[in-house]
C-alpha cells in the first residue's frame, strides 16, 4: 500500500504582513479588513532570494531518510499548481534533482489539477512503485512554488499565496503513514479562473458542498466514520471556508488544523504536507490516528485522502 515514509517542510524565511503587501496587491482598506477579520489572514512567508530550485532542494534536504538512500529513489515527481515555472531555457526541477544526487531517477511533473496536484502526485507515485515491484524503491514528491507575478500572488477575495515548500518520501510497502483512500472530483464547468458573475456566485455557493462531498467519499472509501478522524489537514486558503465545511460535516472545527492559515498564506500544493509537518512536530498526532488531507484546485478539482499515522 502507498505510504508516506517521511514528510518535511521548509518554511520560507521572510514573514511579510499582508498589510505591507497591500499596495502591490492593490488591496483597499476594505479588502485588507476582509482578509484580516473574515479570512483570518495576517501574514505570508516568502523567499525573495530563492528560486524554485532553491525552494524544493531546501525541502528535500530536510528529509532525514533521503541522505544515504538516494540510490533507492526511482521517481522524482514535481507537483505544481502553475504549469509554467521558469524560462524555456531553464529546468529548475532537473537542476534540483542533479543537486540532490538523483539524476538516475525518472523525473516528471504532475499538474493540471492546480493545488490538488500534490495529492495526485503521492497517489501516482505509489501506483508506479507498486507496478515496478521493487519493495525497496522510493519516490520523492516535491511541492512548493514561486509567486512571481500579480495573478499568482493572490486569489482576489479568497487568499494570499506563500512560498513555503514540502517534500515527501513515498513507498509502496505500506510502512509509514499508510494511504487508506484517495478521492478526486473535477467540476469542469468551473474551468475558468475568472468566472463571470452568475457562474462565480454559483461556484461560491456550491464550494462547501463539493468540498464536504469529496471528504465524505474519502472517509467512506477508507472504511471508517467521520468521527474516526483525529484531524483534518486543510489547504490554507482561509478560515471561513473551513468553518462552513465543519458546520456542514458536523465535525469539530477544533480538529481542523488551521494554525498555519494566519502565518504562512496558501502555499500552492505544499499546504497539506506543511500542515502535516506542523501537526506532527507539535506532538498532536498519535500512532494509529486517522487523518484526512483535503485540497481544492481552481478549475475546479476537489481532492481528499485519508492516511493512518
Amino acid at each position: 500500500m502507498t505510504a508516506l515514509i517521511e514528510v518535511a517542510a521548509h518554511l520560507a524565511p521572510e514573514a511579510v504582513p499582508i498589510a505591507d503587501m497591500a499596495p502591490r496587491l492593490r488591496l483597499s482598506d476594505r479588502d485588507l479588513a476582509l482578509f484580516h477579520r473574515y479570512f483570518g489572514l495576517k501574514e505570508v512567508r516568502l523567499a525573495p532570494d530563492a528560486d524554485l530550485r532553491d525552494q524544493i532542494v531546501s525541502a528535500a534536504r530536510e528529509l532525514a531518510g533521503l541522505k544515504g538512500n538516494e540510490d533507492r529513489v526511482s521517481y522524482v515527481v514535481s507537483a505544481r499548481t502553475i504549469p509554467l515555472c521558469a524560462r524555456a531555457s531553464e529546468n529548475p526541477v532537473h537542476a534540483a534533482v542533479d543537486e540532490l544526487g538523483l539524476s538516475h531517477a525518472q523525473v516528471f511533473t504532475v499538474t493540471q489539477q492546480a493545488c490538488a496536484s500534490g495529492l495526485a502526485a503521492v497517489d501516482l507515485a505509489g501506483r508506479l512503485l507498486a507496478e515496478d515491484g521493487d519493495p525497496d524503491a522510493l519516490a520523492l514528491v516535491l511541492t512548493g512554488e514561486k509567486a512571481l507575478w500579480h495573478r499568482s500572488q493572490m486569489l482576489p477575495g479568497t487568499t494570499v499565496m506563500g512560498e513555503s515548500s514540502a517534500a515527501c518520501l513515498v513507498s509502496a510497502r505500506g510502512s509509514g503513514d499508510v494511504l487508506r483512500s484517495y478521492v478526486t472530483r473535477t467540476y469542469g464547468e468551473y474551468y475558468n479562473v475568472d468566472l463571470p458573475a452568475p457562474h462565480g456566485e454559483e461556484f461560491e455557493r456550491q464550494y462547501p458542498h463539493m468540498l464536504t462531498s469529496v471528504i465524505r467519499e474519502a472517509v467512506d472509501a477508507a472504511g471508517i466514520e467521520l468521527e474516526d478522524l483525529a484531524w483534518i489537514l486543510p489547504h490554507n486558503v482561509n478560515r471561513i471556508s473551513w468553518a462552513r465545511a465543519a458546520k456542514l460535516l458536523g465535525y469539530p472545527r477544533s480538529r481542523i488544523y488551521l494554525d498555519n492559515v494566519p502565518l504562512l498564506g496558501h502555499s500552492f500544493c505544499a499546504d497539506p504536507f506543511v500542515n502535516f509537518a506542523g501537526l506532527r512536530d507539535s506532538a498532536q498526532l498519535r500512532t494509529g490516528d486517522f487523518y484526512l488531507t483535503a485540497v481544492v484546485g481552481l478549475g475546479a478539482t476537489f481532492a481528499a485522502a485519508v492516511f493512518r499515522h
